[in-house]
């Protein structure tokens, strides 16, 4: 376990506590539709002025199967425009980071999309060199934690709201904490999203680790209302349950795999772990759309985060199954 992280378990995470009245103290009630599609196919709406993004997690190691997930990214996008990327951590394979790392494992298997102008958004993973902050391409402005708004159009911003907040899960400290709990409490988004390396559920090797980051983060996430937290670390996919009216996924897979380590838990509800993927994820006015995606253009999973139950609409296609959380 890190020892940042230790530290902070052993102190207690009262330093981060809010007092401010326009924090959420009661979970959201969403509703989530999960469906399947056939092969090579695109289930979100791709709406004009909707938020549409890329996720990808522990990819940088310029091995073929991480340019063959760049190269489906690339084809998906031809459809879907996807305006930025993000980064879920351990984004450079291995230790200090050099010219050449950048080139082979960023710049090479990414340059189409570099090219079309894609923006990359990045958080650091343990085995990230802590000097990436300062990498241009990578859009962290010198920080190792930071917010942002979606480098979209005026009517898109206009239409749907989303602020989005990179953490550093792998050097959490007070002075991180305390930052994270006034940024989501001054934010006036109608979606917040949270990505960092480290998941607070997995069902995979790290589950323990989880427990200790669930402990510190989540009942912040869940005061502030954050909608959806992305996560890597675990070197498969994941989907939880709605989890206090979060929707957490774990996406480390789009350069790194270890197969058979998706492990069934009763708060898991999409596991793959057979193959390399990505996500693409679309956010318009009360939905949140995600599609994981393998390797060879496979759908793993899909479906619909609704922001309240009542905006969840019967007729979505192939429906699987809805979970609503009081």
């Amino acid at each position: 376990m890190p020892l940042a992280l230790f530290s902070l378990l052993l102190a207690g995470s009262g330093a981060c506590h809010s007092t401010s009245s326009t924090s959420r103290t009661e979970p959201a009630v969403r509703t989530l539709d999960v469906r399947t599609v056939s092969h090579g196919s695109l289930t979100l709406p791709n709406r004009a002025t909707s938020v549409k993004f890329a996720v990808i997690g522990d990819s940088g190691r310029g091995t073929p199967p991480q340019h063959e997930i760049a190269a489906q990214m690339t084809a998906y996008r031809e459809d879907f425009p996807f305006a930025f990327v993000l980064m879920l951590g351990d984004n450079l394979y291995e230790g200090l980071a050099t010219r050449d790392d950048y080139r082979r494992k960023f710049e090479e298997p990414y340059r189409r999309l570099l090219d079309q102008g894609v923006k990359f958004y990045a958080s650091l993973g343990n085995h990230d060199d802590p000097q990436e902050i300062i990498y241009p391409l990578f859009n962290m402005d010198g920080e190792r934690y930071y917010s942002f708004s979606p480098p979209e159009d005026l009517l898109t911003k206009i239409a749907t709201h989303v602020e989005f907040f990179a953490l550093d899960s792998t050097n959490l400290d007070r002075t991180q904490l305390r930052w994270i709990d006034e940024r989501l409490d001054k934010s006036d988004a109608e979606w917040k999203v949270c990505f960092f390396h480290h998941p607070l559920y997995t069902s995979g090797r790290y589950r323990v680790w989880a427990r200790g980051f669930r402990l510190i983060l989540e009942p912040l996430l869940v005061r502030h209302g954050v909608d959806a937290v992305f996560s890597g670390h675990e070197h498969i996919y994941q989907r939880t349950e709605l989890q206090s009216g979060i929707q957490y996924f774990v996406s480390g897979g789009a350069g790194s795999l270890r197969r058979g380590d998706a492990t069934p838990a009763s708060y898991v509800a999409r596991s793959f772990d057979t193959d390399y993927h990505f996500m693409l994820i679309e956010i318009e006015k009360d939905a949140l759309h995600f599609q994981a995606i393998s390797r060879t253009g496979e759908t793993v999973d899909a479906g619909t985060l609704y922001k309240d139950a009542r905006d969840a609409r019967p007729e979505t296609p192939k429906r699987q199954d809805t979970a609503i959380l009081r």
